[in-house]
């Protein structure tokens, strides 16, 4: 190999992988893995399942002995009192102490343990609403997705609806030239010419708006090349099975995250009810400590004093303590925190309820919605093998002079609105047909990458 070999080779091969990393167009799971790796909404919701899990950690730690240590240093001047003889003295003084105590809870009405139960319940509906969160996230990107690909279907079909006027303009501008066809035949096509670029015009646009609203959606940077992959839409398997509400909402209410979030939150507010009630009833506490302390007078004439080793030895002491607390009266607090808990347990119990019949409402609309859905399409299936065996003899008589340019425009434009039907309806069903499925599965990703 000469040496512009050893050049040119490594410079093509870094070429043709630049090339195709621009070339990359992203396919609905691409779209997906990457939301959900960088939407900033998912990722504050996590810092907030976080929060929840730092909180059960410490209604954890809140039941172990607590264990402090001090110490203090302070300078005496004028009268003060010797703690070496409990007497009253005015010379300038030094003194040091220092501690370690324990406190240990023993009993508080269960309020620790009731505690730990509604943090755990609130971490369990923390985690919920990470995956409701990510289900929403997931839901629009497919939207948007199923959108762009509608309007690269218009515009696909625009396109050709000005290839075939540009292909008959050409035949009959040919025709005209040899006298076979008047001028102002020639003048009508050219308006139907016109009049499909300017269709095309606006359906290209708007494939570029879906498109750039696609990639806002995924918050890439503005000057990222973005493109989808267009799938193969034309192999969507349609059964004749009819789905009904009820069976569908009995999986349901047991697998989606938005019943089960709501139920963690009320057995959440269940055990913060309990571990209100116990602030009423009497704790117990028990503790103790270990303290010592050194002196020193710093004033002239003081004497001979015991080093620091040694006071702190000789001025050790201890303690143990048993603590009993019995609450008679405290402004209402303990009143107020109760009735509150009771209020976000009601409500909690009406949302759920809420949320159950709007499930309910949802899934019988979904059901309904693909039932008809699935009669849309058949219907526009055979509606468009219909209108493409009348355009092709229509366009046969055009060729031949049988109809004129109002007739072929009205039969191209027919054409035009079954492919956008047929197209409409297989994108529809096959969006209703997904949903169903998250409905019994409650995760959108196994539906979308297993499908």
């Amino acid at each position: 190999m000469t040496r512009s070999h050893l050049i040119i080779v490594p410079l093509l091969f870094i070429f043709l992988q630049e090339t195709a990393a621009q070339e990359k167009k992203w396919t609905l799971e691409d779209c997906i893995n990457y939301a959900v790796a960088n939407n900033l909404g998912l990722k504050r919701q996590m810092l907030q399942t976080e929060t929840a899990e730092a909180n059960f950690l410490k209604s954890k730690m809140d039941v172990l002995p607590s264990l402090n240590a001090g110490s203090d240093a302070r300078i005496g001047f004028g009268r003060s009192v010797d703690p070496v003889t409990n007497l009253i003295t005015f010379k300038q003084n030094i003194s040091n102490s220092y501690s370690i105590n324990t406190n240990f809870q023993l009993f508080s009405g269960f309020t620790a343990l009731n505690s730990i139960s509604a943090y755990k319940f609130m971490l369990k509906a923390g985690v919920e609403a990470e995956k409701i969160n990510r289900n929403m996230l997931i839901v629009d990107i497919l939207g948007q997705y199923y959108q762009v690909l509608y309007a690269r279907g218009l515009e696909d079909a625009s396109k050709l609806q000005l290839e075939l006027s540009e292909k008959q303009l050409y035949r009959i501008v040919k025709m005209v030239g040899t006298g076979k066809e008047a001028l102002s035949k020639q003048y009508e096509m050219e308006s139907r010419v016109s009049a499909d670029r300017l269709d095309y015009t606006i359906a290209h646009n708007s494939a570029s708006q879906a498109l750039t609203t696609m990639k806002q959606m995924l918050q890439l940077d503005p000057g990222t090349d973005f493109d989808i992959a267009v799938p193969e839409m034309n192999s969507a398997l349609i059964s004749d099975q009819i789905y009904k509400p009820d069976s569908i909402y009995r999986i349901a209410s047991g697998v989606l995250p938005r019943l089960k979030a709501v139920e963690y939150e009320l057995r959440a507010y269940e055990k913060q009810i309990s571990a209100a009630k116990g602030a009423v009833v009497p704790s117990l506490s028990v503790g103790g400590g270990i303290y010592t302390g050194y002196y020193r007078v710093i004033s002239e004439g003081s004497g001979e004093q015991e080093s620091f080793s040694t006071q702190l030895k000789n001025n050790n002491s201890q303690a143990v303590y048993l603590s009993l607390n019995i609450p008679l009266f405290n402004n209402y607090s303990t009143g107020r925190n109760i009735k509150m808990a009771r209020i976000r347990r009601s409500d909690a119990e009406l949302r759920l309820e809420q949320e159950k019949n709007n499930l309910y409402t949802e899934i019988e609309n979904a059901c309904l919605e693909y039932n008809r859905g699935r009669d849309e399409f058949l219907a526009a299936q055979s509606n468009l093998e219909f209108n493409n065996r009348s355009f092709a003899a229509v366009e046969k008589k055009f060729e031949t002079g049988l109809v004129d340019v109002t007739d072929y425009s009205a039969a191209k434009t027919t054409l035009f609105r079954a492919e956008t039907e047929a197209l409409r309806t297989r994108l529809q069903i096959t969006i209703r047909k997904l949903t169903l499925g998250f409905y019994t599965t409650g995760e959108y990703e196994n539906i979308i990458f297993n499908k």
